[in-house]
């Protein structure tokens, strides 16, 4: 009875869901002197269940060691090679013809990102991305590639005149917003790209760490943050930054399906162990690690599960996770050296789960209602989003000790990497490894209390 109700839920989820699930790949930086070797990196995104990357440049190794493996690459032109691009369609030919098209298909090569951060980094270059990003997207068209591999580049979000809060006064820079992003936000319309920003809460935190809630910065219950503009209230940093991007593309006349409403994030990640750059003490250093843990699981929670944002609930958006590893040559503060899923030798710096189809955490009922709620507390005060069981709240029913503090571990676990001591409690938790059909598991656990209720 109890599966036949799940699949009966699972079937209006689908019917109703607005928007769907995203991708999650991973930056491949190289910029370290220590680096695994390309077929060793291979082998590790392929035990961590990672099916995208994106590389700085068309490096000639990796893009071998990823042919016949069927994970979608991202190759990028360099700002050092933008200017090229743009004034010279036979570089832009020969270009693609050496970096995508000698790969294409064995390696599954979807995007080129034409500069990296232009607006920022090279701002002389400002009047020659377009230009490229055209060059670029023709090459691939006389390639016969335009449409399995799109033409983007990644913005960092100081293109905005305000890139903080509140969202609906997110507005492209003068000196950008007609000039260079109106024509752009054409292109990526009639090409069938998308709008990529990087995203990055952590440099806010970092210059803002008396006025920011931290909470804010890594998805974890707060108070909110209301929009007065819209009557909108954000629970994390992450979507508030990109709904200004949102407000912006529209204040532009931008509001179509490509411009409007679906986003890639080609960069966005928090550093562990330091912040700026003072070397923290050891409990601290843990503590970085915890909240780098924390912001990059739930990040890539909120893609795969495709719940938008407040002001564009239906929005599709992917997201690529900086880093893959910690890099010791990267220029700026140690944090910039930190951002890294594995140090160089792949060891984990934290656990991340990119795969998410095996298991969950349940409270175990034979510990007594006590231990249970002692449990519960635990969960609900160090992260467990519980709103969802509050009396009045959808999951509320049935109010029970062992369902309530079902729904808070598993948000916990969840949250905390699906790591087996995220699970515990005391003994109060379990991890099981069977669930219905391929749905995420904070949508689960709103379907187990919807079975309840029912």
């Amino acid at each position: 009875m109890a599966l036949l109700l799940v699949g009966a839920v699972l079937s209006l989820i689908t019917f109703f869901s607005g928007s769907e699930a995203g991708e999650v790949g991973v930056c491949y930086g190289m910029m370290g002197s220590n680096l695994m070797q390309p077929s060793a990196v291979v082998q590790l995104l392929k035990n961590n269940g990672i099916t995208k990357v994106r590389l700085y440049d068309a490096d000639a190794g990796a893009l071998r060691a990823l042919a016949n493996t069927g994970i979608k690459v991202g190759v990028s032109l360099p700002n050092r090679n933008l200017a090229d691009a743009a004034r010279d369609m036979w570089y832009a030919q020969q270009w693609v013809q050496s970096n995508v098209k000698a790969y294409h298909p064995g390696t599954v090569i979807d995007s080129v990102a034409v500069g990296n951060e232009v607006f920022h980094q090279a701002p002389e270059l400002t009047y020659q991305l377009l230009p490229a990003m055209r060059n670029i997207h023709a090459a691939l068209v006389s390639a016969g590639l335009a449409d399995a591999v799109k033409v983007f580049t990644p913005i960092a979000l100081d293109a905005l005149k305000v890139p903080s809060f509140p969202p609906s006064v997110g507005e492209f820079r003068d000196d950008i917003a007609w000039s260079v992003m109106r024509p752009m936000l054409d292109f990526l319309d009639q090409t069938g790209s998308h709008i990529s920003f990087n995203i990055y809460p952590y440099f806010a935190y970092k210059y803002n760490r008396e006025q920011i809630d931290l909470d804010f910065v890594l998805f974890r219950p707060n108070k909110g943050q209301y929009d007065p503009g819209t009557g909108l209230t954000y629970y994390n940093m992450y979507d508030a930054m990109l709904d200004a991007v949102f407000h912006a593309v529209e204040k532009l006349g931008g509001s179509r399906e490509n411009g409007g409403s679906t986003a890639w994030t080609p960069e966005s990640g928090f550093p562990a162990g330091k912040v700026g750059s003072d070397l923290l003490q050891s409990s601290v250093e843990a503590e970085s690690t915890s909240n780098a843990q924390t912001y990059n699981v739930n990040l890539i929670n909120k893609v795969l599960e495709g719940t938008g944002t407040p002001y564009k609930p239906n929005a599709d958006i992917s997201v690529y996770i900086f880093s893959l590893f910690n890099e010791n040559q990267k220029p700026g503060d140690d944090d910039e050296r930190n951002f890294g899923l594995f140090y160089p030798d792949g060891t984990p710096v934290y656990k991340v789960d990119f795969d998410r189809s095996g298991s969950w955490c349940v409270a175990n009922a034979a510990v007594g209602d006590q231990r249970l709620q002692d449990a519960l507390d635990y969960a609900c005060g160090h992260g467990a989003d519980c709103s969802a069981i509050q009396r009045g709240g959808r999951c509320f029913d049935p109010d029970t000790k062992v369902a309530h503090a079902s729904y808070a571990f598993n948000d916990y676990y969840q949250r905390h990497g699906r790591s087996d001591q995220s699970c515990d409690f005391g003994g109060c938790g379990s991890v099981v490894h069977q669930r219905p059909s391929n749905v995420s598991p904070s949508i689960y656990a709103y379907l187990i209390c919807l079975v309840y209720l029912i």
